[in-house]
């Protein structure tokens, strides 16, 4: 079997530089939060609160620690000729909103057309995690996860739509609920050739009767 390793790897933005405070200045922090908001941060129920928090912090924002290069970093060429379009939908989105730390929750839908090469399916759904799991806006999300398949596998072409509920809009501000954002990134055959872009729009689509943007 061949297995193919990038030799060089795409521009990626990575966490901050400044040092990382500890678990307890995180906590204090916390706590500081709590008390802003009204309530004693000494009291039974929110005991251990800034523990907890800092902990789901940790979980929530993973993707700092991922480098979406490395889980692409194995390709194989033994692929017996196979060059149709390699589709993974509904991958489950779990991101944060730079703007006001509130979640994105939706699903992404990752496609690329094979040039002698293909990574394992999971390695995709773990891009599309390593950039949500991070402070994020949608629109540049979609835009690392295309450019970063485009990047490392050189394939023929690379699609990514989002779709995401943001609660900074359902919870907050204009409380408007029931209402997605769908981005979209083409590139490559996806962009230059419209029947591949309606065969890829057409298989994430199903009977939902997405419309081609």
């Amino acid at each position: 079997m061949n297995i193919h390793l990038p030799a060089s790897a795409p521009a990626d933005d990575k966490a901050t530089t400044l040092p990382r405070p500890t678990q307890a200045e995180a906590e204090d922090a916390i706590r500081t939060l709590l008390l802003w908001a009204g309530d004693d941060p000494n009291r039974e129920g929110l005991l251990d609160t800034p523990k907890r928090v800092a902990s789901a912090y940790r979980e929530w924002f993973c993707g700092y620690e991922e480098d979406p290069v490395e889980l692409l970093a194995r390709s194989f060429e033994e692929v017996e000729g196979y060059d149709e379009m390699v589709v993974l939908r509904d991958i489950r989105l779990e991101s944060m909103c730079e703007h006001h730390m509130c979640p994105i929750i939706g699903k992404a839908h990752v496609a690329y057309l094979p040039s002698g090469r293909v990574v394992g399916i999971s390695k995709l759904a773990r891009v599309v995690e390593a950039y949500g799991k991070r402070l994020q806006i949608q629109e540049k999300m979609t835009a690392q996860i295309a450019n970063t398949l485009n990047d490392v596998l050189k394939p023929k072409g690379v699609a990514v739509v989002i779709e995401a509920v943001h609660q900074c809009m359902t919870t907050r501000g204009v409380h408007k609920t029931g209402v997605s954002m769908v981005t979209s990134r083409m590139l490559g055959a996806f962009r230059d050739d419209p029947s591949t872009r309606k065969e890829f729009l057409s298989m994430i689509q199903g009977q939902r009767g997405m419309r081609e943007g």
